[in-house]
């Protein structure tokens, strides 16, 4: 077995020492299966973190598709095949709001780079409003309206922020922070207009993942949007995080939030770990943007790639993934809340489905050194979980669908005890 510090040294000598790890002391994991990841000494972890392998680690359904296709034809759009037109159909039967027809691609980033294309192309504007906290991808475009990493690039000129609030942590009534967030909001759109812009779009993750699940004011969601709308923007929603059932309730993010939006992009759990992503949009919206660009994309919509996605759409229906979800996040979120009131540094127990977490602070302050160490505890019981939020305090636990009843006690009591631990 290679061992990790060799493995580093190689690491850093190829792809260089900026790609970020996970932990104090990094995991080299050789192989997976299901929810359940094994290292390279022969320790299994149960995954409570990864997004990706949606419906499982190395999901046999998953796998023999992507075999079979691939044993079989490999080629692109330009020529005629049935499988994209049978992924197709079966992917946007999920969908309402008029969201008929589809664009794909290869990565989350590349789906949001479109979208923002279409967006300037409809509406002439370049003017762009994102989260002061969020993250949607690392393409130039994506990388100038980044504000939940670090980059070089500065924050765009065409681009405002909005403060996304959380009832959890502000104590104002709940109407006075409303109105505050929607005169941010004004002032924001105010000032693309302006500054020449104009506004072309929103951005936003249903779910508004990144900044830490934040308990939002009733009806902040459909007032952004009906903002955004009268001053001529479409509205994007990022369904990396939240969409394929994660939330339980929706199969997309946007259902649950309350928005409806004109353009939807997915990546990451859309192939179970193959790279593809999509721009779900409507017949309008395609008919115009495709009549003015020749778009194609070499290996976007190709047959393993639409076998895959197809795959992970009947393992979802077929084994009840989102019902499951929801049943066990309701579970979940019972002893999330035991768990916040039994330990005076977590504020809040936050989530819904298999999307859950627990906000740290002590005095009022966020605590983002025992959401680390908490982390680390779970590590050391053999779990696996991370971190999000503007102050890294927040607890994230977002394991793959194919998780289970037989696995929720095991994550729960590790985190019993480690939460006793620190």
């Amino acid at each position: 077995m290679t061992s990790n510090a060799e493995l580093i040294a190689r690491r850093n000598t190829t792809i260089g020492p900026y790609s970020p790890l996970f932990y104090t002391e990094p995991l080299q994991m050789v192989s997976a299966k299901g929810v359940w990841l094994t290292e390279a000494n022969g320790d299994r972890y149960l995954d409570g973190y990864n997004n990706v392998p949606h419906v499982g680690h190395s999901n046999d359904r998953v796998v023999r598709a992507l075999c079979k296709q691939a044993a079989t034809l490999n080629i692109n759009t330009r020529y005629l095949n049935s499988r994209i037109v049978d992924y197709s159909e079966r992917l946007l039967s999920t969908f309402g709001h008029g969201l008929d027809r589809v664009f794909y691609g290869n990565s989350g980033s590349e789906a949001n780079e479109l979208a923002l294309r279409i967006a300037r192309q409809h509406t002439g504007a370049t003017g762009l409003i994102v989260s002061d906290y969020s993250y949607h991808g690392t393409t130039i475009s994506l990388a100038e309206m980044t504000t939940g990493l670090k980059t070089r690039e500065p924050l765009g000129a065409h681009v405002r922020t909005l403060r996304i609030p959380d009832l959890d942590r502000d104590p104002r009534p709940e109407a006075e922070v409303l109105a505050d967030t929607l005169a941010e909001l004004d002032t924001a759109i105010e000032s693309l207009q302006e500054a020449g812009f104009g506004v072309s779009a929103c951005l936003f993750d249903p779910l508004f993942s990144t900044e830490g699940m934040p308990r939002l004011p009733e009806g902040l969601v459909p007032a952004i949007v009906s903002r955004v709308r009268a001053a001529g923007g479409l509205v994007i929603a990022d369904e990396v995080q939240s969409g394929f059932g994660r939330t339980g309730t929706h199969l997309w993010g946007h259902d649950h939030a309350g928005m409806i939006p004109d353009l939807v992009t997915m990546g990451k759990p859309m192939g179970n770990g193959h790279p593809m992503s999509a721009v779900v949009t409507s017949e309008a919206m395609l008919d115009e943007f495709g009549s003015h660009n020749e778009f194609f994309n070499t290996f976007a919509g190709n047959p393993v790639s639409a076998a895959v996605g197809e795959a992970v759409l009947l393992e979802m229906e077929e084994e009840q993934l989102m019902q499951r979800a929801a049943t066990l996040g309701e579970r979940a979120l019972v002893s999330f809340r035991e768990f916040a009131d039994r330990h005076d540094f977590v504020r809040t127990a936050k989530g819904s489905g298999l999307f859950l977490g627990l906000d740290f602070a002590i005095d009022g302050e966020p605590a983002p050194q025992l959401a680390k160490q908490v982390v680390e505890a779970m590590k050391k019981r053999k779990v696996l979980i991370s971190r999000i939020g503007r102050n890294e305090s927040v607890l994230k636990v977002r394991p793959p669908l194919a998780f289970g009843p037989q696995e929720l006690p095991l994550l729960l009591e590790a985190l019993d005890g480690a939460l006793s631990e620190v």
